[in-house]
Order: C-alpha cells, then structure tokens, then sequence
C-alpha cells in the first residue's frame, strides 16, 4: 500500500548558517561596536545576548532575514523568553521547533479524516504516517495539507509506492 510520512523537521545545517551569517553581519555593523553580542546555538535552541532590547530587537530582525534567505521557514524559529544577563545585558532565548506535537498531529488526522477520502492517518511519535489505496489520493492529500495552515511547517518524506 502506497504511504508517506509527514514530519516537521529543519535543516539545522542551513540554520548554522544563518546563524553565521548573522554573526557576520552583526560584527560588521557600526551600531553594535562594543557591545559584545554574541548569538550561539545548542541543539534546538538558540541563546541571543547583547546589550539592550533595541539592538536585541535588530538581532532578531538580522537572524529571521538570514533564515528566510538560507530558505528555512521562519515558522520553525520560536522566540521563547527575554531575561536580565549580569553587567546590565540582556538574554533571549530561542526554540528551534522540531517534530509535530500531539495536537497539530491530531489536527492533521482530523483534517484527513473530514476529507472523506480512502486514506488512513496514524500518528507515529512526532510524525504522521498516511496510507491509502491509490497514489493519487496521498497527492490530493498532500494538496490539502499545503492549503490548511496547521502552524508548523510540514516536509512529505519516504513515499512508497
């Protein structure tokens, strides 16, 4: 039986880059000369830190243009809190989103299941397994999930035919 996997997951080598970029940029600007602003990453989370929140603001502009140009969906970038750093800084810190959660997951079966078409939908830890009898119904339902926005970005990966 033909299937397919739905998944969210980013391309974290092109978000290095992104991030380099940034890097790059920021150290060539003339308004952050002297302030130390420093942008690293650790798995699936990013840490801003500079001086105040209108060059963090600035920061966070210069890092989503370098994603969208290194062509990663802004949407997998979640600004999660801002803090107080020592010696008057402040500290963002960033999610890097991967995989689908349980209730975007149980949207995406939902949204399957009203098509009404011959297909199944099983959720398989953070990923979406749809299987059906023709090829053409996993495509149509590959066209309806682009048209609804479930609020993550969804790759189709490993059709089987």
């Amino acid at each position: 039986m033909p299937s397919f996997d739905v998944v969210s997951s980013p391309d974290l080598q092109e978000i290095d880059n992104a991030i380099n970029n940034t890097k790059r940029e920021v150290d060539n600007r003339f308004d952050f000369k002297n302030t130390n602003s420093t942008i690293d990453r650790s798995e699936y989370s990013i840490t801003i830190e500079t001086t105040d929140n209108t060059k963090l603001n600035q920061f966070n502009d210069i890092l989503k243009n370098n994603i969208v140009r290194r062509k990663v969906d802004p949407k997998f970038i979640h600004v999660k809190s801002t803090e107080t750093a020592s010696g008057n800084r402040v500290r963002q810190f960033v999610d890097i989103l991967n995989g689908i959660s349980k209730e975007n997951a149980k949207k995406i079966t939902n949204l399957v299941k009203s098509s009404k078409a011959k297909v199944q939908a099983s959720i398989n830890g953070d990923e979406v397994r749809i299987t059906g009898k023709k090829r053409d119904d996993l495509q149509s339902m590959i066209d309806l999930l682009k048209q609804n926005d479930i609020g993550v970005p969804l790759q189709y990966q490993n059709f089987r035919d």
